[in-house]
């Protein structure tokens, strides 16, 4: 087992849900002042944190461990014959503890810190909201992994431009955010769903389960779109410019 691939998922992970959830709870997505009109940047800016993160880590982690930071992607390497089984488990190990500790880091803010969490949950994801159902939640978070994934897996092949997959996975992670947060949060990513939900606790951990299988089944349909749909000019290599969320 290669630990500084495990090393960089731990920590890539770690800090896509410590920087990217964390810009949710402490308040760039909230109309924040006494008068409530003060600056909020809305899920515009939250999406965008998500992007930019992950550019970060893809450009970062990428060259090390393909920057998976995602069960999902990892599955989907898995099932494209792109990593070995050992490897796979040793990647989403790391994954969920790298989520669980941001969570955890989060969880400090918030309670001991003197923080505001402005999203009321910790960043967690949910169904039965108000605003989508359980039946529209499942369907949701599996077309947004299935596309999310499936651009991963074409951009990081060897035929794709090369240096550009970071770029265009972290484009794409900003826009599945943008469509989602208003109706599950959005998850497309069980350790950034578990993480959190962990140390949430309540609802949050009632439902999280969707959030860990849905991404799952998306990321299985991501391979089969794939398989379908990718160049048989050279075989793929094995992802390097990021791919997680």
């Amino acid at each position: 087992m290669d630990v500084r691939k495990l090393t960089a998922e731990f920590v890539g992970t770690f800090l896509l849900v410590f920087l990217a959830v964390g810009t949710a709870i402490f308040g760039i997505s909230a109309i924040v002042g006494a008068d409530g009109n003060g600056p909020g940047s809305g899920v515009v800016g939250v999406a965008l944190a998500f992007g930019l993160v992950l550019l970060g880590i893809a450009y970062a982690f990428g060259p090390v461990s393909g920057a998976h930071v995602n069960p999902a992607v990892t599955l989907a390497m898995l099932v494209g014959r792109r990593m070995p089984t050992s490897e796979a488990i040793g990647y989403w190990i790391v994954q969920f503890l790298g989520a669980i500790a941001a969570g955890g880091v989060l969880k400090l803010f918030v309670s001991s810190f003197g923080v505001t969490d402005y999203t009321g949950a910790l960043g967690t994801n949910s169904y039965d909201n108000g605003a989508i159902n359980l039946a529209g939640a499942f369907v949701l978070e599996v077309l947004l992994t299935a596309a999310f994934v499936m651009v991963i897996l074409l951009v990081t092949e060897k035929i794709a431009a090369p240096g550009f997959a970071g770029i265009a996975i972290g484009l794409t992670l900003t826009l599945v955010h943008l469509v989602g947060i208003p109706l599950t949060g959005t998850s497309v990513n069980p350790a950034r769903s578990l993480g959190p939900a962990i140390f949430e606790g309540g609802v949050a951990m009632q439902q999280v389960w969707l959030f860990i299988l849905a991404p799952l089944v998306g990321a299985l349909i991501a391979v089969a779109v794939w398989k379908i749909t990718r160049s048989d000019v050279e075989e793929p290599q094995e992802i390097d410019a990021g791919s997680g969320a």
